[in-house]
């Protein structure tokens, strides 16, 4: 089996899918290695095999882009893990790729990724207790295998996310104790300049939809002002504050959930420039108008370059595709601009909380090592800088989520304590390679012996 190619595509989400549609139809030579056992990204996960009419008309319509992608020349690695790209002297890329236990060096001329976004951490008391989890992670378990929490259920936190899955269950018959909306009042005052926009935006008819399905169906207490999973060994309830008063409420299943971010691991770790987005609260890589990155031939298209959502990642990612063969971008370039409609709003309504950023001091926020608020904030106060030497003397980010489940939250404490900026303070260290390989694995790496599929 050859293993080069002219275009790796990394993610089989709606912008690498795309991407590898337009770039075959072309002629490349194109290979999209995924972490999923079948196309579709985390927002149309399992589409092709879904048949869930819960789940709503927005995932079903993914079924169409899937198809379409499994019918073209590109070749498609599932359950693969891309752990390296660096770029070659002469030109090009070496990838490295994990599959089934077996490590692969693939040649590319050029790479896409479109690794999509994960969640933004949400550390509170308690968030570490079995039983809860995030809001994405039980749509993934929805999408991917039909499963559904049972006995007492919340949400708790911001964003449309947790009114689409709350609707998502509630036509499946799983009963919601209620959902604790985090969202501070005031940021309708934010939101209100862009309000035109998402008027004019397809989200406002979803959004009005939703709450119209759920209203007199769940309870949605709003303005909470904190949040803390109770429980021993497992989580029993959940405490919330909301108008000065703290109440308590049985539950089994606490799902938290803040907005999403861009997965910048792989990104970062191949060289891509990167700047914080004050009004988004995140980092994101400094790409031009094709998704073309500081890297010759290193291209980002979806939400890996910033939070747009599904509609218009299908579009950067034709974009990204187009300006690789040189060709005319008009027609998604429109398109993409209607996608995004609205969505200056939407971060402005939804910016997570300060007090669910930077929890109080006996919160981990580094689960893999067990690190605290207060170890991160009383490092700053003794003179570190940022979070590369907080790893050094904590650990944090060194576990095998590296980094992805704490790296915004020592940043913003950090920052918070010493008063500088996010921008100031920068991301944790990122190195090759990103995702956790054997070192078997490794020394199996070769560049002649391709994995055998079935």
């Amino acid at each position: 089996m050859s293993h080069s190619c002219d275009l790796f595509i990394v993610g089989a989400g709606p912008a690498g899918m795309s991407a590898a549609i337009i770039a075959a139809r072309a002629g490349l030579s194109v290979v999209v290695a995924d972490e999923g056992g079948a196309p579709g990204g985390q927002i149309y996960r399992g589409v092709q095999g879904g048949t869930l009419a819960a789940l709503g008309a927005d995932y079903h319509e993914g079924r169409a882009l899937a198809d379409a992608f499994i019918a073209s020349s590109a070749r498609y690695l599932p359950r693969s893990a891309v752990f390296m790209i660096e770029s070659q002297h002469t030109g090009g890329f070496d990838i490295g790729v994990s599959c089934q236990g077996q490590a692969t060096l693939w040649q590319s001329a050029r790479v896409l990724i479109a690794t999509g976004a994960l969640e933004r951490p949400f550390p509170i008391p308690g968030w570490t207790l079995p039983g809860v989890m995030t809001a994405g992670a039980a749509q993934t378990l929805l999408k991917s295998s039909a499963i559904v929490p049972h006995g007492p259920t919340i949400l708790a936190g911001s964003g449309p996310l947790l009114l689409l899955l709350a609707a998502q269950y509630r036509r499946l018959g799983v009963p919601i104790a209620a959902l604790l909306d985090t969202t501070p009042g005031g940021q309708w005052r934010a939101a209100l300049p862009h309000l035109p926009g998402f008027l004019a935006s397809a989200y406002f008819g979803k959004g009005l939809a939703l709450l119209r399905e759920l209203a007199g169906s769940v309870k949605i207490m709003r303005g909470v002002t904190a949040l803390a999973a109770i429980g021993n060994e497992t989580l029993n309830a959940v405490d919330y504050t909301a108008d000065g008063q703290t109440h308590r409420l049985p539950a089994a299943t606490l799902l938290l959930h803040q907005g999403v971010v861009p997965q910048v691991n792989l990104a970062m770790a191949a060289g891509v420039e990167h700047r914080w987005n004050a009004r988004r609260l995140a980092f994101e890589p400094v790409l031009d108008a094709d998704g073309r990155s500081n890297i010759a031939d290193l291209f980002i298209a979806g939400d890996t370059g910033g939070i747009g959502g599904a509609a218009a990642a299908a579009r950067q990612g034709q974009i990204a595709a187009l300006a690789m063969l040189g060709a005319n971008a008009e027609e998604p370039r429109a398109a993409l601009k209607a996608a995004l409609r609205g969505r200056a709003f939407l971060d402005a309504l939804y910016r997570p909380a300060l007090q669910f950023r930077l929890p109080a001091d006996d919160v981990i926020v580094c689960r893999c090592e067990e690190v605290t608020a207060g170890d991160i904030r009383a490092l700053a106060h003794r003179g570190t800088t940022g979070p590369n030497q907080a790893k050094v003397f904590t650990r944090a980010g060194m576990g095998p989520c590296q980094g992805r489940g704490c790296a915004l939250t020592v940043c913003e404490l950090i920052a918070a304590e010493r008063g500088q900026s996010p921008q100031t303070t920068g991301h944790m260290r990122v190195r090759n390679p990103v995702k956790p390989i054997a070192l078997g694995e490794m020394a199996s790496l070769t560049r002649s012996a391709a994995p055998q599929s079935d």
